[in-house]
């Protein structure tokens, strides 16, 4: 008896449960489309406007978002599932896809927060369910969202700084900074960002704003020529006094932080999922040098060239590696949607500051030893190898290296160290 085909994520997540594998299989169903057009989206370096109404149709922007606001009520697992099968077929679209979906997280966090008596009173209760209410509406009605969080200012007590400032409008606010980073710029429907409240200094002033791709006072910036993700359209934009009505924001003071609270682990509770992105393109190439390998054969022996001493010992490493990132990944995806927790929330902190840099480094050396077994005829810029590897180098310093997350994790443990992922930072 023929066993059903399994999709793709269930690869990384296993034992999926029949709703999740009913959101697995919409996934799979766009990965052909993303795979027919990732060689020639990587080479022009733009992210495939047609993947946007792609994702829409299939109601993937709404993935995460529960079914009481409209959307297909998937979790962090769909989420990781989702990224990871992305990743197999188009890195890019699935680093965007994942920043997509972290919007939704402005939501659900608010809204934990509100039931979990965080916000008091009808001044903070109202808006903030008024404000994740909507966000959440919108994606599952099919709004693509760009998150921008990321700035070039740095601070030495936390990875992403925030300078871009919100100054009292009338009926509003005004906007003024530079987004560094962010995921389908020029493309998403909606950019989601952060800014600091004016005149304050700490991380209680920070405060989310929706912003039309098209207000005036948004421009993009100049193209971004990556090493990898090239396709991710991750350039970023400047805001020149963009006006935002003040139901388009939440600026109750201390929202940004209380809702934080609310995470299982990885800041926001869906930062694994970037990290399956990597884990699903590095699987693709260890699948494309295998078989590549097992196939050739040398011209003197008719022997398969996977055969040889060498190419065993550069496979087996391969393997070694992947196996390591399934291991980290599927630990932290465990610990943070597990019922009871299984720790607390200082120890899936700590877990993933070392999982996430881990990760990424054993996804760059699958790509790496690819390279090196399948010599100079597959080290092509626009085969399997040489995107995967360009892609996978992305993971080292996406949002932040490993050395930085072991050093953190090391404060958790030395120190009691809290989650400062974010800062504030006075002009």
């Amino acid at each position: 008896m023929t066993q059903p085909t399994r999709p793709t994520g269930e690869r990384l997540v296993e034992n999926l449960s029949a709703a999740e594998r009913e959101r697995a299989e919409r996934v799979e169903a766009v990965l052909p489309r993303l795979r027919e057009a990732a060689a020639a989206a990587d080479a022009a370096g733009d992210f495939p406007s047609g993947h946007v109404g792609l994702l829409r149709d299939a109601g993937l922007l709404g993935l995460v978002v529960p079914v009481e606001h409209g959307g297909l009520g998937g979790g962090l697992r769909d989420l990781a599932a989702a990224t990871y099968a992305m990743g197999t077929a188009c890195p890019s679209t699935a680093l965007s896809f994942f920043f997509h979906n972290t919007s939704a997280s402005r939501g659900l966090l608010p809204l934990e927060a509100v039931e979990a008596g965080l916000f008091s009173g009808d001044d903070e209760v109202k808006p903030v369910r008024a404000f994740a209410e909507k966000l959440l509406g919108r994606m599952a009605a099919g709004t693509w969202m760009a998150n921008f969080a990321s700035e070039e200012v740095k601070s030495s007590s936390a990875n992403i700084a925030i300078a871009t400032t919100a100054s009292p409008a009338e009926g509003g606010w005004r906007l003024n900074g530079v987004k560094s980073f962010g995921c389908a710029t020029g493309v998403a429907d909606t950019y989601l960002v952060t800014a600091r409240l004016e005149g304050t200094a700490d991380a209680d002033g920070l405060a989310l704003f929706l912003v039309p791709r098209e207000a005036p006072g948004v421009v993009s910036r100049a193209p971004w020529n990556g090493l990898g993700m090239r396709a991710s359209n991750n350039h970023g934009v400047e805001l020149t006094d963009v006006f935002v009505p003040a139901d388009e924001a939440l600026t109750v003071p201390g929202a940004f932080v209380r809702m934080l609270r609310m995470s299982r682990g990885s800041f926001v509770g869906n930062q694994l999922a970037i990290a399956s992105c990597y884990v699903g393109a590095a699987q693709n190439v260890y699948d494309f040098a295998v078989e590549r390998l097992t196939r050739r054969t040398f011209a003197d022996t008719g022997r398969p060239i996977a055969s040889s001493p060498m190419h065993q010992v550069i496979i087996g490493d391969m393997t070694e590696r992947l196996e390591t990132a399934y291991l980290w990944i599927r630990r932290q995806l465990e610990l943070e949607t597990s019922e009871p927790p299984l720790l607390p929330k200082p120890d899936v902190y700590r877990q993933w500051r070392i999982a996430k840099g881990d990760v990424s480094e054993a996804c760059f050396q699958v790509a790496l030893g690819a390279f090196k077994a399948c010599g100079t005829s597959a080290a092509t810029m626009d085969g399997v190898i040489g995107r995967g590897l360009r892609d996978l180098a992305m993971g080292l310093v996406m949002t932040f290296p490993a050395e930085r997350g072991r050093l953190e994790a090391a404060q958790v443990v030395t120190e009691n160290k809290e989650n400062e992922l974010f800062a504030s930072v006075p002009e």
